[in-house]
């Protein structure tokens, strides 16, 4: 069993318990699969689930004009459809597919749901309940649930009631996050602020006690409206996602509205923001959802979405590399969960913390979301001196490394040793090659078997959420990245959904609650 003590102050020691076990970029070594295979189960209760976001399936129904399924009051709608940032080299757009293109979930939620049930086997679906289409428009001065169901959208409460009331029948259990990457445009002028940081309005998060206090209250109705329905909740997915691509440094491979490079005061103030909305989200949820969903004496179970990544140095003999891992590993990974799950806020991200009594005990349970290892290069100085002197690296250069299934595991061991909270695997998944069908199958097995041994080393994992159930629109990459485990054509008027191999290999996965043997021998995962 791996048992990472892992504070602040052991940032060198983890680091360099992870190289060893990853050979710092280095072939790991590869052992023979045992005649006899190993056994790798899922206990009773263990959630298999499939995982999408509101704004990135919702769109493109296949009838034209369907009322509601277009979004258009958010942030990334205006983001992805202004020719103001669509034609801006710094917003990276694809420029290809408006937002309009998705995969159509808002229409076929119901045929989708009866895939992940019958086919994949699913227990559990992961799906974001939209701000924007709760509060198409703004609810300052607004106090209390009454006054708030008077001005929510009538048609959108109605839909996310049937869409809950579809899992209740099918007896699935809904994971809802109430915050996934977008904001409504009436609180954030994405392409504005994209444009004219400084002088733009609304700003978002830069508006940090307004927009606390209204995604909290929003926070707090949808508890409320949806308790009956619902009792796992995450605040946020990746919040430091949407500081980093947000305004830090947006780039090709991932941007987000307003998509600025400002390591400075303004970067640092987003990251507080983040951290209080959560605090504030978490307490307003739980004053609000007294209904008892599941029946298992906990009405209301509160979590966050978070995606851990694994840090290697480039050369595992240069110090500077090695420091840079370091630092990269801590401001990537430690300092936003350190202070959700702890109240240990290290508000100048500079390796120093103040405990804060109104962030501690406002976590539940803590989402994975992992894709791959990190590589790093270091520099002599700080690169974001105005952001943190942790930051001895360049945040353009920190390469993904090849598929590391072993590195979810290294993740999971070190959050459940860290913080002490029930786990689940909130999105795994991989952009399905054209050209190979096993790389899907092969990517699942692998990251599932290392989450099994978490699980039989005593991780409290509770669930696997493969990303994602259909192609869907993938932020400044729209429809040009496939995760879905159902293909869907982008210029398919009817949205069609073809499983994918890796379909297959989850729903037999799920089915049996194990890997079965001959999906080791074809995709070995070694330790």
């Amino acid at each position: 069993m791996l048992g990472f003590a892992f504070m602040r102050t052991d940032v060198r020691l983890a680091i360099s318990m992870m190289c060893l076990l990853a050979a710092c970029g280095e072939d790991p070594p590869v052992t023979e699969v045992p005649e006899v295979a190993e056994d790798l189960s899922f206990p009773e209760g263990f959630l298999f689930g499939t995982a999408i976001g509101g704004f990135q399936a919702d769109m493109g129904c296949p009838t034209p004009g369907l009322d509601g399924c277009v979004d258009n009051g958010s942030d990334w709608y205006a983001f992805v459809t202004s020719p103001a940032t669509t034609i801006s080299p710094m917003a990276y757009l694809s420029g290809q597919d408006p937002a309009v293109v998705g995969p159509g979930f808002w229409e076929l939620h119901e045929m989708d749901l009866d895939r992940a049930r019958g086919e994949l086997h699913n227990g559990a679906f992961r799906f974001s309940i939209e701000w924007s289409r709760i509060f198409p428009e703004a609810t300052d001065g607004l106090s209390g649930y009454e006054a708030l169901r008077s001005v929510a959208n009538e048609a959108a409460l109605a839909h996310y009631h049937t869409m809950l009331n579809g899992l209740r029948v099918r007896g699935m259990s809904p994971v809802v996050t109430l915050h996934h990457g977008t904001l409504p445009a009436w609180i954030h002028d994405g392409v504005g602020c994209h444009l004219d940081l400084a002088a733009c309005s609304p700003r978002g998060w830069l508006d940090r006690e307004r927009t606390v206090a209204e995604i909290a209250k929003y926070a707090g109705f949808v508890a409320r409206e949806f308790g009956a329905d619902v009792d796992r909740w995450a605040t946020l997915d990746e919040p430091f996602t949407v500081l980093l691509a947000g305004y830090l440094a947006p780039s090709a491979e991932r941007s987000h509205p307003p998509a600025v490079s400002q390591p400075s005061s303004a970067a640092k103030e987003v990251f507080v923001a983040l951290v209080e909305a959560h605090a504030r989200m978490y307490d307003e949820v739980k004053a609000n959802d007294a209904d008892d969903a599941d029946g298992d004496g906990s009405p209301a179970d509160v979590g966050l979405v978070y995606a851990m990544t694994p840090a290697s140095p480039a050369d595992p003999a240069s110090s500077l590399d090695v420091k840079a891992a370091e630092n990269m590993f801590y401001l990537y990974n430690l300092a936003y969960l350190d202070a959700v799950a702890k109240g240990e806020l290290d508000a100048d991200l500079a390796g120093k913390s103040a405990k804060r009594a109104d962030l501690e005990g406002r976590m539940d349970w803590l989402g994975v979301n992992y894709g791959t290892r990190a590589t790093v290069r270091g520099s002599s100085g700080p690169m974001l001196q105005a952001f943190t002197p942790l930051g001895t690296f360049d945040p353009l250069d920190v390469r993904a490394g090849e598929e590391d299934p072993r590195g979810l595991y290294e993740m999971l061991a070190l959050a459940y040793r860290t913080y002490g909270l029930p786990l689940y695997i909130t999105g795994n998944g991989l952009a399905h090659p054209l050209d190979d069908e096993d790389a899907g199958p092969s990517f699942l097995v692998r990251h599932l078997a290392w989450a099994s041994r978490a699980v039989q080393e005593g991780i409290d994992l509770r669930g696997y959420f493969f990303w994602s159930l259909v192609d869907d629109y993938e932020w400044n990459h729209g429809m040009s990245r496939r995760f879905g485990l159902y293909a869907v054509d982008a210029d398919d008027p009817q949205k069609n959904r073809t499983p994918r191999k890796t379909a297959e290999t989850y729903g037999l996965i799920a089915e049996e609650r194990r890997i079965p043997p001959e999906l080791l021998v074809a995709y070995p995962a070694p330790r």
